[in-house]
């Protein structure tokens, strides 16, 4: 049985390798190095020089040895350091599509942690629930990066509550250089999210300031409008409160759209302008 598992586990291992891998080299390759610029530069070659070329840039040794100018050339210094951070609470392990929001976010991580080696960057990861209970100090190379997806695909939380305050301050205290962090999570923030989103957005300036955050918000179609199938029980997957609705009711379909929407403008107030 556990042969079988474990083979399993490396098959969808493998079968994320492949399709990100893809999707990195047809997609993403050039624009990851023009976003994430790295600090420093590094020599490259020697070359002849051409009409506007930097003439500080000249190398003089080789220019008086060839009795031709010759131009140094150099390149960025590419390595990054870059922090995933993924929800890993209750909530994620829903979804109506293909794949639950844990997998979705699975496979964007490996997609972000594929273009990091790449280009030669360093990888740490962040699983979070309302705790943080897995951390894998960055590193580089073919057998971290599949380490890092296997742990994002089959860890198994001891929690279920969602505690993105707490993940935020743990990455301020051990990540001490600056960092490109993602941090993936659905946001279905515990108790009222007006509230618990007021107490979350400090944490995030905080975080902005002494890294470069990117929040990515995962959601599923069925959080934002709900089918006309009848009554329903719905239950919350971290709480395991529970609450029957009539979702043949107009009323009680628009107000449940409306929540999602005033939820997503509270949530990104600066892109406003991108919500009808």
């Amino acid at each position: 049985m556990e042969k079988a598992i474990t083979k399993e586990i490396l098959k969808k291992v493998r079968r994320i390798e492949v399709r990100t891998r893809h999707m990195v080299d047809s997609t993403l390759a050039g624009s990851y190095h023009s976003v994430f610029k790295g600090q420093g530069m590094n020599f490259d070659e020697v070359r002849e020089y051409v009409p506007g070329d930097e003439i500080r840039s000249i190398d003089w040794n080789v220019t008086a040895r060839t009795g031709i100018p010759h131009v140094k050339k150099f390149t960025e210094e590419r390595e990054l350091t870059i922090m995933l951070m993924i929800d890993i609470s209750g909530s994620g392990g829903f979804g109506s599509q293909d794949q639950s929001k844990r997998e979705m976010m699975a496979e964007l991580g490996s997609v972000l942690a594929f273009s990091a080696v790449r280009n030669n960057d360093k990888v740490g990861l962040i699983l979070f629930s309302d705790f943080v209970e897995l951390f894998i100090p960055p590193d580089k190379g073919r057998k971290h990066i599949l380490r890092v997806i296997r742990e994002i695909l089959f860890f198994q939380p001891k929690n279920k509550g969602t505690g993105i305050t707490e993940a935020l301050d743990f990455v301020n205290r051990v990540a001490r250089r600056k960092c490109v962090t993602f941090l993936l999570s659905d946001f279905c923030l515990p108790g009222d999210f007006d509230d618990s989103l007021a107490a979350l957005r400090p944490k995030l300036l905080v975080t902005g300031r002494r890294h470069d955050l990117i929040t990515v918000s995962v959601t599923d179609p069925r959080e934002q409008e709900l089918p006309d199938v009848g009554h329903i029980t719905l239950e919350d997957a971290e709480t395991g409160e529970q609450l029957v609705l009539n979702t043949a009711d107009p009323w009680t379909r628009q107000a449940y759209a409306n929540l999602a929407l005033d939820r997503s403008r509270a949530f990104c107030p600066y892109c406003a302008q991108c919500w009808p």
